[in-house]
């Protein structure tokens, strides 16, 4: 394990674990996080698995932890890592199984005083258009040409499906596709789960929120996203639900048994990777890549059915736009600043986000408190891969959270704040509370005092809507 002794404190915010510190290591291990929350960090192994990631073959400068981090499959959630395209490799754990669980804003033109009364109401109408739920299937269902179009096109077949306006595409990271995907590399049974999955929530830390915007910080970048005080939003967090899954399922499987071929050897087999340019290194990204376009096509289409719900509890006040869309499980081809040189280089961010320079940056906070809009900035793309965090970060295990808190209290708690909670369980109400994350806003302090992102505004929830 980690100790904080091992690490070397760069300054109130950066942490770095030297390459000394364990002979396989091929570069740093970096850790942004203040003095206050490092002991939590410390309690689990993701500062372990971030060691381990710095000794992949082809890993450029440092491996990083955002503040949320905590421990992952193979690589901790909160990192980032980037790999030469030529001698590195790709991993599916730098990705995750919920390849692009992601987060999508949307904005009206709603004051929350004027609708105040109507908003339990507008949360049990989205509860009813959005499935939600562990294998939850929808009433869209795709299978052959159908379903390899949306994996393929993404956010824009959606909307060539009706399930959107054109303008959309221009708040989504990417335009909503990647255009590497290819449908022929998702194997038959990652099709036959997401076949009824397409506009569904899922279970777990995903949820629709109706959000308020509580507090302005910069007023001129707030203004040109179009947020202003007391402003309604929505908040969509999913994924890839299970096609997204059997995706890195099929990969892990198939490059556990390839690595000995290419004389790979790792510290830990939930680490299992390929030559980037291997034919399971390159498969595996166009896969990855329609998982993602999948996900995106996801929230896309339950943006179609909160825009039906808005509708049918507040008519034509104020329909809801998309501000943007970003993904936190995804791997992406990027040209970066490597030494002295540009070069394009493989980023996984798993439990990251884009933090492009001028770019929204959305980050959920744990169920019940608040949630953040940022903008990137160019210190991101300097230290960072242009990467930052993606949400609270747990603190607590769900099998604990279980045990040590009451469901039935937390929803009252939640409802004496004011927030209408729809659908789910009460166990998986208690798996998402407050308690069993970290404080969304010390994480925020940490990004904004690093200068990978500023703070914009922060959004507090009114209602929550999960499966």
């Amino acid at each position: 394990m980690v100790n904080r002794s091992d690490l070397q404190k760069i300054d109130d915010q950066t942490w770095e674990i030297p390459q000394s510190y364990r002979p396989d290591m091929r570069v740093p291990a970096r850790l942004y996080t203040s003095e206050r929350m490092l002991d939590s960090i410390l309690a689990d192994r993701s500062l372990e698995q971030l060691v381990n990631v710095a000794t992949l073959p082809g890993i450029q400068r440092h491996a990083l932890a955002m503040p949320d981090v905590h421990e992952g499959y193979g690589f901790p959630i909160g990192g980032v890592a980037a790999f030469d395209l030529e001698d590195g490799v790709i991993s599916p754990g730098g990705i995750g199984y919920d390849i692009n669980c992601g987060v999508r804003l949307l904005t009206s033109r709603v004051v929350l005083d004027d609708v105040r009364d109507r908003v339990p109401k507008l949360a049990h109408s989205m509860a009813r258009e959005i499935p939600s739920g562990v294998g939850r299937g929808g009433a869209l269902r795709l299978k052959g040409a159908d379903l390899d179009a949306v994996l393929t096109g993404g956010a824009r077949q959606a909307i060539a499906m009706g399930y959107g306006e054109e303008a959309d595409l221009r708040g989504i990271e990417s335009n909503g596709a990647l255009s590497e995907a290819d449908a022929a590399l998702v194997s038959d049974r990652a099709k036959q789960r997401g076949s009824d999955q397409l506009g569904t929530m899922g279970a777990g830390n995903h949820f629709v929120e109706i959000d308020v915007v509580e507090a302005i910080f910069d007023e001129q970048d707030a203004a040109g996203l179009g947020l202003f005080r007391n402003q309604l939003a929505v908040l969509i967090h999913t994924g890839s639900r299970g096609l997204g899954h059997q995706i890195a399922t099929d990969f892990l499987k198939r490059m556990t048994k390839a690595m000995p071929r290419y004389g790979l050897s790792i510290p830990d087999r939930e680490l299992a990777c390929a030559p980037f340019g291997s034919p399971e290194g390159t498969e595996y990204f166009a896969a990855m890549a329609a998982g993602a376009n999948f996900a995106w096509a996801n929230r896309q289409v339950i943006t179609a059915s909160a825009r039906r719900a808005w509708r049918f509890e507040l008519g034509d006040e104020g329909a809801l736009a998309v501000l943007y869309d970003v993904a936190h499980n995804v791997a992406k081809i990027e040209e970066h600043q490597i030494g002295s040189v540009r070069r394009n280089v493989v980023v996984h961010r798993k439990g990251a986000t884009r933090a492009f320079p001028g770019q929204p940056v959305l980050i959920p906070g744990s169920m019940a408190t608040g949630s953040w809009v940022l903008i990137g900035r160019d210190e991101a793309m300097r230290e960072t891969f242009g990467s930052s965090c993606h949400g609270a970060g747990r603190t607590m295990s769900r099998s604990r959270a279980k045990k040590e808190i009451d469901g039935g209290e937390l929803k009252r708690r939640m409802q004496e704040m004011g927030i209408s909670v729809e659908g789910g369980s009460l166990a998986g109400l208690v798996e998402e509370a407050p308690e069993a994350y970290k404080d969304v806003d010390a994480v925020i302090d940490v990004v904004h005092r690093a200068g990978i992102a500023k703070k914009v505004a922060r959004l507090r929830p009114v209602a929550v809507i999960k499966g």
